[in-house]
């Protein structure tokens, strides 16, 4: 797409999000009229955390490199493995199931495989790596959660790939969670370089949905990899690292200028490498936001304007950050919705897949 056509687009996609939206109250009812706001023509008011700081030099935090910069993933292998399956399970309607594993830095990571049922293409079905939001690592369990979810995509001609992360399930490793470290994006990373290999997958055509935790780790991976040709967001936590800090707590007690609690990942980043305001390099430095421009390819953004789990400030800075990027980027906003999006489900699903099919099958 040539930069004429592509402003063209955006223009396109930012007034289209004007227009009400309709949606349903589950997954499994027919479509009812109902209320949904897509995002606003004007800017968000600005977050304190995403204000210009002023640079305070502090020697010892750029001698402390972090795994988690951008530019330290984007220098690591992540070769992937040939895919495993463990076991095969009940299919579902077009495709079937499989239990499977590869590995991630040597760690034998689980996951739940479907592949459409019929004539693969000639160059092998599309991919979609499926990132599952939060859930307790000693709760987890594969075959369980996101069931509707995953059943629509691969209903829709897809191979589903969803990883457990490590410490998940009968996953290796310790799982040590998304936001201090880069493990989770590891093994991401990892099982899109596994599909690559699957001889019925095809290695040019994979996209990733994310869901909260889940929508993180896939903003990451599409500004670290260029392996991945459109990426759906619903509630993301997709926000700046000083957004992170600065505006957003989670629980029934807490408030975005709550203290972090101390040894969190927080407190340890202001003590290692300072403040935001003290050390703008470094915060910018593992924040997927500041490397929009390098983004693999298109975002559609979801989020519910109740979520309690997420901002939905996040999704709509996001919005406007990819268009100050000239990148393609949409937003769907759903009135009085959850981090979920449950009365919205089949719209969103709807629109998911529609998106999916345009840019990556």
């Amino acid at each position: 797409m040539n930069g004429h056509n592509k402003f063209y687009w955006l223009i396109l996609t930012a007034t289209a999000l004007l227009i009400n939206a309709c949606g349903t109250t589950s997954a499994a009812s027919s479509p009812t009229p109902t209320t949904a706001s897509s995002s606003t023509a004007t800017h968000p008011p600005a977050l304190t955390a995403t204000q210009s700081f002023t640079s305070t030099p502090l020697p010892t935090a750029t001698s402390i490199p972090n795994p988690l910069e951008i530019s330290a993933m984007r220098a690591r292998d992540y070769p992937g493995s040939v895919i495993v399956i463990e076991d095969v399970l009940d299919p579902g309607v077009g495709y079937n199931r499989y239990y499977v594993s590869y590995l991630s830095e040597g760690l034998k990571i689980y996951a739940l495989m479907t592949v459409p049922i019929g004539e693969k293409p000639s160059t092998g079905w599309p991919v979609i790596i499926f990132n599952h939001g939060y859930i307790p690592p000693d709760v987890y369990v594969t075959t369980e959660r996101y069931i509707a979810y995953v059943d629509l995509i691969a209903r829709s001609g897809y191979i589903v790939f969803r990883s457990d992360y490590r410490g998940h399930d009968r996953s290796e490793g310790v799982a040590g969670g998304a936001y201090s470290r880069p493990d989770y994006t590891i093994d991401i990373l990892n099982a899109v370089a596994s599909m690559k290999l699957y001889p019925d997958a095809d290695p040019d055509r994979i996209g990733m949905w994310g869901h909260s935790m889940g929508g993180y780790i896939t903003l990451r991976s599409m500004v670290i990899t260029q392996d991945i040709k459109a990426g759906v967001i619903w509630a993301g936590v997709i926000a700046s690292y000083p957004d992170l800090l600065y505006n957003w707590r989670r629980g029934p007690t807490a408030s975005p200028d709550s203290s972090p609690r101390p040894g969190s990942w927080r407190s340890t980043f202001v003590e290692t490498y300072g403040s935001p305001e003290e050390n703008p390099k470094f915060w910018n430095s593992i924040s997927a936001n500041s490397y929009l421009t390098e983004i693999s390819g298109p975002i559609q953004l979801h989020h519910g304007t109740a979520d309690t789990d997420v901002p939905v400030e996040f999704s709509e800075t996001l919005f406007y950050q990819m268009l100050d990027a000239d990148e393609v980027v949409e937003l769907y906003k759903y009135d009085g919705d959850n981090h979920n999006i449950s009365n919205y489900f089949t719209t969103a699903m709807q629109r998911t897949i529609e998106f999916f099919d345009r840019y990556v099958k």
